[in-house]
């Protein structure tokens, strides 16, 4: 549990920096930048543990988690930030755990439950309530606060697709190479943004920089690894419950460190969103456990 631990303070950390880089860095100069130094980072660590030596078809999921999870994840994320407020975020990408057992049911076939049915439409209906308050905040975003929630959205669906490609991974793979591997691909799929990176880390202040250098270091280096290693040892479900104090903890550092918290109508829409996603993970009982044992 101390991995875990670990992991909800660094990420719930990440949405607050990733919400004040926002006016320095692009999205994508942004996520180069923190994966440049998160696989420098992974790189010397994993290599000392030796050579990584994945099969035809594992190189397959792990080149598609650097596209997905450490890609696309981090710029729709960076760019949804700049819409809408961390807490907000952090709140949004929690629909994930219903997106997981959604893809599990399709891809892995598992059972389609009343009860994930249910979750669906909670969680969702959770999300609308929270674009409905975001459209209605007057930021200065306005309108175009909903497209900041819908690139949130777009994390949490990759997020759940690569959660789904990282677990068999790690159950062979030691997890220092699964996440130096992802992460050094996810580094070269944004290499497009370089000349951004090098013109906007020039133009910001030095404080701002070694932000950038912290999400590499702790969010994205030591974070994603320490997740990695928890999902070897507990079951994807399970390990995504615990994802669910990555929000209150942002706000408070929201509050706290950006003077900034999400809507009143937010907070509602995040609790529906996570009405859903505890309904969506309920097992329906079977016979033998609606029985009661003989005295």
């Amino acid at each position: 549990m101390t991995a875990v631990a670990v992991t909800l303070v660094f990420w719930a950390s990440a949405f607050v920096a990733i919400r004040h880089l926002g006016e320095d860095f692009s999205p994508g100069a942004l996520t180069l930048g923190r994966l440049v130094v998160g696989a420098v980072c992974l790189g010397v660590a994993a290599l000392s543990r030796g050579i990584p030596r994945p099969t035809g078809r594992e190189w397959v999921s792990i080149v598609a988690i650097g596209v997905l999870w450490f890609g696309v994840y981090n710029v729709a994320l960076n760019a949804g930030e700049r819409r809408v407020d961390a807490g907000t975020a952090a709140m949004l990408i929690q629909v994930s755990p219903v997106l997981i057992a959604l893809l599990a049911a399709v891809f892995l076939h598992e059972r389609f439950t009343l009860y994930l049915g249910l979750g669906l439409a909670l969680a969702f209906s959770g999300v609308g309530l929270i674009s409905l308050s975001m459209a209605e905040s007057g930021g200065e975003g306005g309108g175009n606060d909903v497209l900041g929630v819908v690139l949130c959205l777009v994390s949490a669906v990759v997020y759940s697709i690569s959660l789904i490609l990282q677990k068999p991974l790690v159950a062979r793979l030691p997890a220092i190479h699964v996440v130096w591997l992802a992460c050094t691909i996810g580094a070269l799929v944004c290499l497009p943004f370089l000349g951004q990176l090098v013109d906007e880390t020039r133009a910001a202040p030095t404080s701002s920089v070694l932000w950038v250098v912290y999400l590499g270091v702790f969010p994205t280096a030591i974070a994603f690894t320490t997740y990695a290693y928890a999902l070897r040892h507990m079951s994807a479900s399970s390990l995504g419950v615990t994802t669910y104090l990555v929000p209150p903890i942002t706000i408070v550092m929201g509050v706290l460190l950006l003077d900034e918290a999400p809507p009143g109508m937010a907070y509602v829409g995040g609790a529906l969103a996570l009405v859903g996603v505890a309904v969506a993970r309920r097992k329906p009982r079977t016979v033998a456990e609606e029985v009661s044992p003989p005295a």
